[in-house]
């Protein structure tokens, strides 16, 4: 089921959900009625209807119905129904919702309840694959890819602004939104699939009505719960089950076309001819007609036009069920121009005609693009580019089978360090798909023999330039290999000195199944693992932790208890917190009792800026010498939830947040001082990139940077977020423990890798989890050097 609203990047602001547990498009929203209870009402409660038009039982446990109203700015999140049960092929689930004030007749026994009150007229209702209430609405607030990969199915109706292609019919207090052939219609279309009229409610007590032939495929229809960058040539429009000719009378290769595809594409990024049936010939240089594939296939003219402005390529949403056809055929395509998501194509295709063989030679192209220009004049046109690109961006390799590379070099955040152009970071970049609509597929591309990982390179990527959900792709029709030019480090570099001093984000370890960390004991114990690898790996003296479940010593106490078993008893001891604040999570810290002392108690700030507060400890090593201050910090993440005045993004890179982490920073200054705290060395996750105004206010009190002095700015990055390295993880000395630095290093072991790599068991193939450092965390950590001996 195809969204046909804009879906914009949101970017700090997305909301992190739960991935989906169930096949994309297998349940639907089979009816929608929102005028119980009022005047002339048949029911006195609104409801939902759900059907799963699948061959297979789906779970409905932790999905939910969300409502927005049609052209309002409130988000689906605040209006949201709990699911429960499974549902089995062909059946019926009824959501019963809010009752008006005119009592009429009951609902039949619903199999879920809420209090939802839905327009009688018109509004937006969406069934979402997750518990968590989504913030957007798909109009004021567009729904980000993160968001839109959670809707399994989306009816707008009326007057609304986010829909399946076009709205459902607008609806009355006696009319209901009816999913047409018994739940079963799936054009993708809600004005297609929907009819108004006499409210029928139906529950898992009705009888089953199985949708005829075989089970339809996520494929079939394309669904917004599949992933916001799938392959997005999938159409509205159904392919039919046969191939008419165009002509009773003549032989469909005699049949000439009547246009050539650059007369389709146009000079502009829509066609001049949408709507209008034509028919053109090419040939194929794209082959991704399978269902689990685009269901379609991309052809490109022989003769092009030579015009500048115009591509020469275009696909047809027509399945191998249709018509076969493979790289190299010579095609008559008719079919109706269709501007899908931004796609030029040709939907629904009526007749494919394959009348010889051709060759098309790749257009060579080079990254960066020009400034001012897109891509829209090689819209899917077979291209090649010849020159070495780096890996950026591989968060989404496991769940859609998409990188991002870039020419180069590696992509930095703007605010992370000077002379970062954000514009030329998107002009020398270019998303590759894999052809496929499968999420989370049981192939990875790019992992054998080893999994590719930031920094690695390729050349001479070969493949059709095509566009969807706002960012152009290529779709691989030669295999790509990428060659390991940023090797991993099984050590962190060497730092020197007397005492070592490590950072680590444990990413939420929690010893709390089904919180924010591990799910099941076997997921927390394969993340344990993972974070004991990186600590012994460190072989710090000193390790300020964050994102450690805020439940006594219990969570903290687990990672020592582990080490020790693997390091030897009693190598580290776990620090209290006398003030960890409220928050689920907090900052901790171990140490080494045969390396250093603690001198003095263990302390904190009651200052309420601090959501997380800070860890302080004085330290000495055990054989004498000078003392320094750690200082473990997690300041304000950027999400941009309830961010209000100062804190609200003000547009310059730093995200939400960003007035409270300069008021986070101060504070910090200010306990060095009050407390007069000696040698401080502030660690941990500032959520600050390097040149924002947190880590500018520290370095302006008197702090300086250890990673900015000691590591070169190529491998200064701590963190990977929307393709783009930088610094969130910190480190800051003062002046007196400065001279007494011999060096500083990020272990990139983290934010390089794949997140399929992590602890989690959900989707990420068994054969490549391994109890190594090496994806232990989002965050990678730091190690600092110290020498301690001798007097001040």
């Amino acid at each position: 089921m195809a969204l046909s609203a804009v879906l914009a990047t949101v970017g700090l602001t997305v909301v992190s959900l739960t991935p989906a547990s169930a096949d994309p498009g297998t349940v639907v929203i089979s009816q929608v009625y929102g005028g119980g209870g009022n005047a002339g009402a048949p029911y006195t409660n609104d409801f939902v209807e759900l059907f799963n038009r699948s061959g297979a039982t789906v779970s409905l446990d932790g999905w939910s119905v969300q409502y927005a109203s049609a052209t309002g700015t409130g988000a689906f999140g605040a209006n949201k129904v709990g699911l429960t049960g499974g549902l089995a092929p062909g059946q019926y689930y009824l959501v019963q919702l809010g009752a008006g004030t005119t009592p009429s007749g009951p609902l039949p026994p619903a199999d879920a309840t809420g209090n939802l009150a839905l327009s009688a007229t018109a509004g937006k209702v969406a069934l979402v694959r997750s518990a968590d209430g989504l913030a957007c609405n798909g109009g004021s607030t567009p729904c980000a890819p993160e968001q839109t990969a959670q809707i399994a199915d989306l009816v707008g109706y009326g007057t609304a602004n986010y829909f399946e292609g076009a709205p459902a019919p607008a609806l009355t207090n006696a009319t209901a939104a009816l999913r047409l052939d018994g739940g079963c219609a799936d054009t993708d279309v809600n004005a297609a699939d929907f009819a108004a009229g006499a409210p029928a409610p139906r529950t898992t007590a009705t009888a089953p009505a199985p949708c005829g032939g075989p089970s339809p495929s996520p494929s079939d229809s394309p669904s917004p719960s599949a992933s916001p960058t799938v392959s997005p040539s999938a159409s509205p429009s159904v392919s039919p089950s046969a191939s008419p000719s165009p002509s009773p009378t003549a032989a469909p290769c005699d049949v000439p076309a009547d246009h050539q595809i650059a007369e389709v594409q146009g000079a502009g990024d829509a066609s001049p001819l949408a709507g209008q049936t034509v028919r053109v010939e090419g040939v194929v240089t794209g082959d991704f007609q399978r269902s689990d594939q685009q269901s379609g296939f991309y052809f490109q003219d022989q003769t092009p036009d030579a015009h500048p402005a115009t591509s020469d390529g275009l696909f047809a949403y027509a399945k191998d069920t249709f018509r076969n056809v493979g790289v190299g055929d010579r095609v008559l395509v008719t079919g109706k121009v269709t501007e899908f998501n931004g796609l030029t194509e040709l939907s629904p295709v009526t007749a494919v005609d394959v009348c010889g063989t051709g060759k098309i030679k790749p257009v060579a192209v080079k990254l960066p693009r020009a400034a001012g220009t897109t891509f829209e004049p090689l819209e899917n046109m077979l291209v090649t580019f010849r020159q070495r690109l780096t890996l950026t961006d591989h968060y989404n390799l496991g769940r859609y089978g998409e990188v991002t590379v870039s020419s180069g070099g590696r992509t930095f955040q703007p605010t992370d360090r000077p002379g970062v152009d954000a514009a030329l970071n998107a002009r020398r970049s270019m998303l590759i798909d894999d052809g496929s609509n499968v999420q989370n597929p049981a192939v990875i591309p790019y992992t054998t023999p080893q999994v590719a990982r930031l920094g690695d390179t390729t050349t001479g990527v070969t493949g059709v330039l095509t566009y969807g959900f706002d960012v152009y792709r290529v779709e691989p029709t030669q295999q790509i290999a990428f060659k390991r030019a940023n090797p991993r480090r099984p050590a962190p570099p060497k730092v020197g000195g007397d005492v070592r001093v490590a950072g680590l984000n444990t990413l939420n370890w929690f010893t709390t199944l089904g919180s924010r960390g591990a799910d099941t004991a076997e997921e927390q114990r394969r993340q344990l693992a993972k974070i004991v690898a990186t600590v012994k790996g460190l072989d710090a003296d000193v390790v300020g932790l964050m994102e450690v479940e805020n439940n006594g010593q219990t969570a903290l106490q687990a990672i020592v208890d582990e080490l020790n078993a693997q390091v030897g008893a009693g190598t580290y001891a776990a620090l209290g917190h006398p003030y960890p604040g409220s928050d689920a999570i907090r900052v901790a810290a171990i140490y080494k009792p045969a390396r250093v002392t603690p001198v003095g108690e263990t302390r904190s700030s009651t200052d309420p800026v601090f959501r997380r507060p800070p860890l302080i400890q004085e330290f000495r090593r055990a054989r004498g010498g000078q003392s320094f201050t750690l200082i473990v910090n997690h300041f304000k993440s950027k999400g941009c939830d309830g961010a209000a005045g100062a804190d609200l993004d003000q547009g310059d890179g730093q995200s939400c947040f960003n007035d409270e982490r300069v008021r986070q920073a101060k504070a910090v200054l200010g306990l060095i001082s009050s407390m007069n705290l000696p040698n401080p060395l502030v660690m941990g996750d500032l959520n600050a990139y390097g040149e924002e105004d947190p880590i500018h206010t520290l370095e302006s009190g008197g702090l300086t940077s250890l990673t900015k002095k000691f590591i070169p700015r190529r491998d200064r990055y701590s963190y990977l977020f929307d393709g783009l390295s930088g610094e969130l993880d910190h480190a800051l000395a003062g002046h007196g423990l400065l001279k007494r630095v011999t060096g500083a290093a990020i272990w990139h072991v983290n934010s390089d890798e794949a997140r399929i790599l992590d602890y989690n068991t959900e989707f990420n193939p068994p054969a490549l989890y391994a109890p190594d450092a090496f994806r232990s965390s989002d965050h990678d950590p730091l190690l600092i050097g110290l020498d301690l001996s001798g007097g001040k």
